[in-house]
């Protein structure tokens, strides 16, 4: 008799940008996909799709019973701010959510947990160089809540492992593609340049991948990855002005042509977060997001492409993904 918990899967954080590639990939290849979403949850990504739809939160003490009839957890939800303002929704959401889910998997019997952590949680080379799943900055090295909140919840994932729980986890950099709803800080920047507010950039530089490539980081995590490892799920260092010179290729649009000096937009971010944000004014520039520029964030994703076989598809048909969908979904003539 066939086990009725086989090939079910259940997703935290399924509405969201790689969540909801996650779940289309795992349909394509099969699984069953139940989803945890908040009450307050745009489900716009998941619409369509044959996906069980359960209402909750990720510090629900009864989380346990809901997975209890699956085989497989992806715990993909997050809370992302860069708002100084937001330490204890980051604390409650990504650190003691994590806690909460992990442990509300091993009371259900699920068999294998794929823990999304982030390249945010590993920290940065010195001087920009790139670095693996060995690098480590300490804790008051990583710049911001968001940061550290990743680093902290990450930990928890790596406690429980050792403890013996099977959980694997994946560290993704800055995926680009269609779906990006909120958008992610990579998408706000394609976007910025979609809409011509790029007249300068910042000279920094991330490490890109095709988010669709990052689903299949997950899954390939899930069967293949060691139980308490960790994996870069990442392709190609790029500049800001390499990406966005990519932008206008694709596009046929200008790119910035002159660069900024950090301390501007941190002098701006400082008078939007201190002085403004407390008189009731939406801060737009937040100060963490202007440190964090400072340093060029590359990585080395050897490992996952070695021991995963993590797909490297190229960057530039994930930006046209990326162009193509914000264009068809009208966030270009309107702010979402």
């Amino acid at each position: 008799m066939s086990n009725p918990k086989s090939r079910k899967v259940f997703v935290t954080g399924g509405t969201g940008f790689i969540g909801a590639h996650l779940v289309r990939l795992l349909l394509q290849e099969g699984y069953t996909v139940k989803a945890l979403v908040r009450p307050s949850s745009n489900l716009q990504n998941l619409r369509g799709l044959e996906v069980e739809i359960v209402k909750g939160d990720l510090n629900d003490v009864n989380l346990w019973q809901q997975m209890s009839d699956c085989q497989y957890l992806f715990h993909v939800a997050a809370h992302y701010s860069l708002w100084q303002a937001d330490q204890e929704l980051l604390q409650r959401h990504n650190v003691l959510g994590t806690r909460n889910v992990l442990q509300a998997a091993q009371k259900a019997g699920i068999e294998r947990t794929v823990y999304t952590s982030s390249v945010a949680a590993i920290g940065v080379g010195s001087s920009g160089a790139a670095v693996d799943e060995t690098h480590q900055s300490p804790l008051e090295k990583l710049v911001g809540n968001y940061k550290k909140s990743k680093y902290l919840a990450e930990q928890e994932a790596i406690k429980a492992a050792a403890k013996g729980q099977e959980i694997v986890i994946v560290n993704p950099s800055s995926p680009i593609g269609s779906l990006d709803i909120k958008p992610t800080p990579t998408g706000d920047i394609i976007l910025r340049f979609l809409r011509k507010q790029m007249p300068f950039y910042l000279d920094t530089g991330l490490n890109f991948i095709d988010v669709r490539d990052v689903a299949w980081g997950h899954l390939l995590a899930l069967h293949k990855g060691k139980s308490g490892d960790r994996y870069i799920l990442g392709h190609q260092n790029l500049s800001l002005k390499q990406l966005l010179e990519q932008l206008a290729e694709i596009t046929g649009l200008r790119a910035p042509q002159g660069s900024l000096p950090a301390w501007l937009p941190l002098s701006v971010a400082w008078v939007d977060e201190k002085i403004l944000a407390p008189l009731g004014k939406s801060p737009s520039v937040p100060i963490d997001g202007v440190r964090m520029a400072k340093q060029p964030m590359y990585y080395n994703p050897a490992k996952a492409v070695r021991e995963l076989g993590l797909p490297q598809s190229p960057i530039n048909g994930a930006l046209r993904d990326a162009v193509d969908w914000f264009v068809a979904q009208g966030y270009i003539n309107e702010r979402k």
